[in-house]
């Protein structure tokens, strides 16, 4: 895939019979530099030729890009080149463009992001041959002088450069004083301030070469004046301090003054019985203890302020709490002759902070689900075996490593009642509604959640109510809910609108785990899906390389998708994903040679990504475009089906992972790729109003499972 060449390959993309000169990069695995690389090259035509192959070591499937740079004034911008070769692709990561080369500088990189590393510059010099002769430089100084040849008021340094060398003059730099940092020259430099003066200065051509560094020096007196008033003088000190005034770790001491005669000349300070030295911008104090920083001023007739000072104590920040809180857990219950747990058992989890924040928050995960706020032992009744993952936070933002009791459960004589359903869901949401109550364990071993029972098919509203009603009271009398959220969650039963008519789910299976179902789907690019006896679908069992699985049935433009999804990556690894949205027909595109892109490039992808570390962009971010860590997401035990839906109305985006939103956005067309992807029709804000859907594999080492994909027009 080449994108704005100058000239266009040929149909065969074969090499050039008799090229000018043919400049070779090269790219592999390595996603910090490219394999190989030019360094200069001569004006006038010149082959491009950019591999991403297995021969040039990549064998990993990775896309790179080579791209030549057109904003950036210090290099030139006549070549447009934005060349994207994979391996996997219809060229087997060969491609070739032809170009005109002017002297000058080429900056290239690779576009993709997380490769802002693979960069460089070409030089290019006249077809005469290699330049290595640096320029000339002359200065010239200007302005009124006294008999003494000194600059009365101030002086003007002009710079000049000449390249008998070929390449021609690139820029002038200079410098102010004998340790002044370099800065490029634009415009004659005026100094004004009383004293004397150097001004270094140098210049560079475009092939490389730099100068030898000259010096202008001259010195500035006064104007005549009748001004015999100091400066006014001032000192401010700011951090962050203590309730007692101290600043910790720093401060920062900023100095001003101002003059309205003849104009400030210099400003010093000095810390202690230090030397003065010019102050140029504010002085931080790291060092701990109490400090005097005196300062002064002096104007251009010559009068000088009386020092001042001011004073002001440093101490150390104090030391900040990095250890995570210390757990516990018991189960009790009544036991067997086996060790089993008969009827239930209670499990009492308990966290101590000793390092100064105190304990925050403890959470639990039952059997895999996700992590719940833990206020009161857990009573597990559910007869079989089970496992409880305990961890604890502290004020500090430290938490404690996951750990874990295993105990089974078998029934008693009598035993409890079943449960409509298994509702994990952290809150009590009826239908569509979130009441905000926390979805609790009950006495009849069932969560509020399950007993609510809100996805059968009521025949009536009030008959629904009714049923939440009975629910609610029976949780009242039992201590389970207060009245806060009785209320609450009796509300969210009445704006449910459930057993209305009209008010179903309204949700069509797109894969309900028949193979039918499966055939209606279609794969594009690398990778792919197989289906399991189960009815679910695994990504990237058989083949590698980056790709979709897509549903071409039809468009859809406000929706809801729910769906299911499981991490099952190989080993310690963490599978990355996601759910590809509203993008157009991927046949007959300008994008036909990788039709996975048509989705990347024109749609919005919904991250599945629980990974600590790698790609920034975690479980339920908009990639590119919206971030979201894995403590906004949260982050379920590998092996877990996660319950995920996307709602989109207009271009208002909104994720859920387990009943839980945990990210929302507006497209508005603002990138935060960097650099943002040139070639992305979404930068201004045009994304699609509609589209189709899509999941993506990575390739086999990012392995996940989907199932129960359902979606409903909004």
């Amino acid at each position: 895939m080449m994108l704005g060449l100058q000239a266009a390959p040929t149909a065969a993309q074969s090499e050039p019979a008799a090229a000018a000169q043919v400049l070779t990069w090269t790219a592999g695995d390595d996603i910090t530099k490219y394999g190989s690389a030019p360094a200069t090259a001569v004006a006038g035509q010149a082959t491009i030729v950019f591999e991403n192959s297995v021969a040039t070591g990549n064998t990993m499937g990775m896309p790179h890009t080579l791209t030549f740079a057109t904003s950036d004034p210090e290099f030139n911008d006549d070549v447009t080149l934005n060349i994207l070769a994979n391996p996997n692709d219809d060229l087997g990561g060969r491609h070739t463009a032809e170009v005109t080369l002017t002297p000058g500088r080429y900056f290239y990189h690779c576009t993709i992001p997380g490769h802002g590393q693979m960069q460089g510059i070409l030089v290019v010099t006249e077809g005469g041959g290699e330049d290595t002769t640096p320029p000339e430089t002359a200065a010239q100084v200007t302005g009124t002088q006294n008999a003494q040849g000194e600059y009365v008021g101030s002086a003007s340094v002009a710079i000049g450069a000449t390249d008998d060398g070929g390449s021609g003059v690139d820029g002038i730099q200079y410098a102010v004083g004998t340790a002044g940092d370099w800065i490029p020259y634009t415009a004659p430099v005026v100094v004004d301030q009383v004293g004397s003066h150097r001004i270094r200065y140098r210049a560079f051509d475009k092939a490389g070469n730099v100068s030898a560094e000259k010096t202008a020096a001259f010195t500035v007196v006064a104007r005549p004046s009748d001004d015999t008033t100091p400066p006014d003088t001032s000192g401010t000190v700011s951090g962050e301090q203590n309730p007692d005034g101290t600043y910790i770790d720093m401060a920062t001491v900023t100095v001003s003054a101002s003059d309205t005669g003849s104009g400030v000349n210099t400003i010093e300070y000095t810390v202690g019985s230090g030397a003065w030295q010019p102050y140029t911008a504010p002085v931080m104090v790291h060092q701990v203890g109490t400090h005097t920083v005196r300062y002064r001023a002096t104007d251009k007739a010559g009068n000088a302020a009386a020092e001042k000072s001011v004073r002001f104590t440093v101490v150390a920040a104090t030391p900040q709490d990095t250890t995570p809180p210390v757990t516990g857990v018991t189960v009790e219950g009544t036991k067997n002759s086996g060790g089993a747990y008969v009827g239930n058992a209670k499990v009492t989890v308990s966290a101590t902070d000793e390092h100064g924040s105190g304990v925050d928050r403890i959470e639990y995960s039952l059997d895999g689900g996700p992590y719940i706020a833990y206020s009161i032992p857990v009573v597990v009744d559910r007869a079989g075996p089970h496992t409880l993952v305990y961890r604890a936070t502290d004020k500090a933002g430290n938490t404690s490593t996951a750990r874990t009791v295993t105990f089974t459960v078998v029934s008693s004589q009598v035993p409890a009642p079943n449960c409509p359903e298994y509702d994990e869901r952290l809150t009590v949401i009826v239908g569509t509604v979130d009441s905000g109550v926390p979805n609790r364990l009950t006495d009849k071993r069932c969560r509020i959640n399950e007993l609510i029972e809100d996805e059968k098919e009521w025949t009536s509203h009030a008959l629904f109510l009714k049923h939440v009603k009975t629910v609610l009271d029976g949780l009242f009398g039992e201590g389970v809910v207060d009245q806060r959220e009785y209320d609450a969650v009796q509300e969210a039963a009445s704006r449910s609108g459930i057993g209305k008519p009209g008010q179903t789910e309204g949700y069509r299976t797109i894969l309900d785990g028949s193979a039918g179902s499966f055939a209606k789907w279609q794969q594009v690019g690398g990778g792919s899906f197989a289906q399991n006896a189960d009815g679910s679908i695994t990504s990237g069992t058989t083949r590698e390389g980056l790709g979709m699985l897509w549903f071409p049935e039809r468009k859809y433009g406000d929706f809801s998708l729910k769906l299911q999804w499981r991490d099952d990556a190989p080993g310690t690894g963490n599978a990355n994903s996601g759910v590809f949205v509203r993008f157009p027909w991927v046949h007959d595109h300008a994008e036909e040679s990788r039709p996975e892109w048509v989705a990347i490039k024109y749609g919005h992808e919904v991250q599945v990504l629980d990974r600590p570390d790698g790609d920034m962009y975690k479980t339920g971010s908009v990639y590119g475009f919206d971030r979201v860590g894995l403590a906004g997401a949260g982050v379920t035990q590998k092996g877990t089906w996660n319950d995920y839906e996307i709602r989109v109305v207009d271009q208002h985006y909104s994720v859920y992972r387990n009943g839980v939103l945990i990210n929302e956005f507006d497209n508005t067309g603002g990138q935060e790729f960097s650099p943002p992807r040139a070639d992305d029709p979404g930068t201004d804000g045009r994304r699609f109003a509609s589209g189709y859907l899509g999941l993506q594999v990575h390739g086999t080492t990012d392995v996940v499972s989907y199932r129960d994909i359902r979606i409903k027009e909004l």
